[in-house]
């Protein structure tokens, strides 16, 4: 099934919220749907649930992003998360649904099995055919900011892993040099810019204190005139700065959405759709006045 116009919003009006829902075993932030009994029929309680609660778009990603995860194949990743996509789209029918892949079959299968979107952590630099997969589908894209390196990572049992000597001429010059890089390829595969939505990545390739300053000056990634997803929820950069694990991370998570907010972001991703939707509508009643 091909979505026959692209699923967009109308971008300034309010804030979007995607919800997270990780076809995985290994997830960071221990949500990891993969290895439950029934994994299929738990994702699809989780999305109801997402959806009750204000949810706009529902994220499926089949591979761990974390820092030190183990790289997953084209197979394996089709087969966690095609199942999850189809019963989406088959019991929600009008709800946007992105597939969270860096690979050009993974997303292929995934467009066709329903799928309205597609989130590549890489931002097209990883598969050179991701991008005019996108392009035949007219699938809207979200392209991310993302230096991760071999090695750059160091990991604590209860925080998790944070990346550390990662160097940067001018911080946020370069993530917009590079973003722009991004949009050059999805322009060259026929991509038009009404599809393109930017996520200046946090977390991805930078430290603590990177991190903080991003979320600090995210108006400058705004200012490159697209759609903006920022995506802080519950990572390990709020862990480090608070000392929490995972699982206590909700308040770190909402202040870093609520400045998220206030500098310009359009979509937040985040696990905790409840609480994240009341600091989303709360921080839009007072910015977006």
């Amino acid at each position: 099934m091909i979505s026959p116009t692209p699923k967009l919003f109308p971008w300034g009006e309010r804030t979007y919220i995607m919800g997270i829902l990780n076809a995985t075993p290994d997830s960071f932030s221990g949500d990891g749907l993969l290895g439950r009994e029934n994994a299929v029929g738990q994702a699809l309680k989780q999305a109801e649930d997402f959806l009750a609660h204000g949810a706009d778009i529902l994220d499926v990603g089949g591979e761990s992003t974390r820092p030190g995860a183990d790289a997953v194949g084209e197979a394996e990743e089709i087969e966690r998360v095609l199942p999850v996509i189809a019963a989406l789209r088959e019991a929600f029918p009008n709800v946007c649904i992105s597939v969270d892949t860096y690979k050009s079959e993974v997303a292929r299968r995934a467009l066709e099995q329903g799928a309205d979107w597609v989130n590549d952590i890489w931002g097209f630099r990883a598969d050179p055919d991701l991008a005019q997969v996108a392009a035949r589908h007219s699938a809207p894209v979200v392209l991310m900011h993302n230096r991760l390196k071999p090695g750059s990572a160091a990991v604590e049992a209860r925080l998790g892993g944070r990346f550390i000597g990662v160097d940067y001429d001018d911080l946020i010059g370069d993530i917009c040099k590079e973003l722009l890089y991004s949009v050059s390829l999805a322009h060259a595969a026929g991509i038009p810019d009404a599809q393109i939505i930017l996520d200046p990545g946090i977390g991805f390739g930078k430290t603590v204190s990177q991190n903080l300053e991003l979320l600090d000056r995210m108006d400058e990634i705004k200012a490159l005139g697209y759609p903006l997803l920022v995506g802080p929820s519950r990572k390990s950069f709020i862990g480090y700065t608070l000392d929490l694990p995972p699982e206590e991370r909700v308040e770190g998570t909402a202040a870093a959405v609520a400045i998220s907010i206030d500098r310009g972001a359009d979509i937040v991703r985040v696990h905790d759709v409840a609480v994240m939707a009341r600091v989303v509508r709360m921080t839009d009643a007072i910015v977006r006045r």
